[in-house]
């Protein structure tokens, strides 16, 4: 998995400073430790205490008293592992993700000002006013990321990646991660998700982004604005042999699963195998199956 840190420059629609500390700490330093614990939570999450503590140097008890203070606020919740997260034997360790309430504190800037002039977009152009701003909006943040020359995992790979550098420098905390036949763009953080609940446009207009800069199809597993924990994508790197054929699925729907998403219950894995993978990468865009950009269902 590749993560990139959310970024706070001005531009990106947050505030800087946006959000104060979870909850009032007492020790000095208590405050910037609860800090690095939730950003932690917001790119890495869902995480284990264990891989927590690791990656901050702190003690087993000092990873659960943050925790218990994040949860009692709302702002995280745990939850137990995923059967192919579980390493060795026993009880499965308990992982930890951001509630909508702790993404919400992390700032969404000037969101009433920013729905009042979509509103305003609509009524004066119609739709497709809004369907246009949102493109230009989603090629601004993907200025000077070329599209995929040619397909071969490796490099359909590294493009997705290109893809969520561009979306972490706009403040949308976005990662790559390995999964199956195909790598999954999840974006941990939206600071538009609030306008996007009302304007899908926004997501649609992403995920066409995706499409046309990958040359293959993509397919839209969750979205913040929907109420999962992150926007995730999937991107094949495969297809089945004689994918022309119309019988054959497209591997947009093999081996599809939510790994961003593992605590929101709409989000059910698509468990089909891919035989000899290596044999063929990811071929060129398809018809669009789903095009609102919003969750799967």
């Amino acid at each position: 998995m590749k993560t990139v840190g959310l970024r706070t420059e001005a531009g990106t629609g947050r505030r800087e400073g946006a959000r104060n500390t979870a909850a009032p700490a007492s020790p000095a330093g208590e405050g910037h430790t609860r800090e690095a614990v939730i950003q932690l939570l917001l790119e890495q999450g869902p995480i284990t205490a264990t891989a927590i503590g690791k990656r901050l140097g702190l003690s087993p008890a000092g990873v659960r008293r943050h925790l218990d203070a994040l949860i009692e606020s709302g702002e995280a919740r745990a939850m137990r592992s995923a059967p192919w997260q579980q390493k060795g034997r026993g009880r499965p360790a308990k992982q930890y993700q951001l509630t909508a309430t702790g993404r919400g504190r992390l700032g969404h800037a000037y969101d009433d000002l920013a729905g009042a002039a979509m509103r305003q977009l609509r009524e004066i152009g119609g739709d497709s006013a809004i369907a246009e701003f949102a493109r230009k909006r989603v090629a601004t943040i993907v200025t000077g990321i070329d599209k995929l020359a040619r397909h071969t995992p490796e490099s359909t790979e590294e493009k997705a990646e290109e893809i969520a550098e561009a979306f972490t420098e706009a403040g949308f905390a976005a990662s790559t991660r390995k999964v199956g036949a195909g790598v999954q763009i999840c974006q941990h953080h939206c600071p538009v998700s609030h306008v996007a609940e009302e304007f899908p446009e926004l997501c649609a207009a992403e995920l066409e982004a995706f499409r046309e800069l990958l040359g293959t199809h993509v397919q839209r597993l969750a979205t913040i604005a929907n109420g999962d924990c992150a926007c995730t994508t999937h991107v094949p790197l495969f297809v089945l042999p004689n994918a022309g054929d119309p019988g054959q699925k497209h591997a947009g729907n093999v081996g599809v699963e939510n790994h961003a998403g593992t605590m929101d219950g709409g989000n059910h894995a698509l468990t089909t195998d891919v035989e000899n993978p290596d044999e063929t990468a990811a071929q060129p865009a398809v018809a669009n199956t789903i095009d609102s950009g919003r969750s799967a269902e």
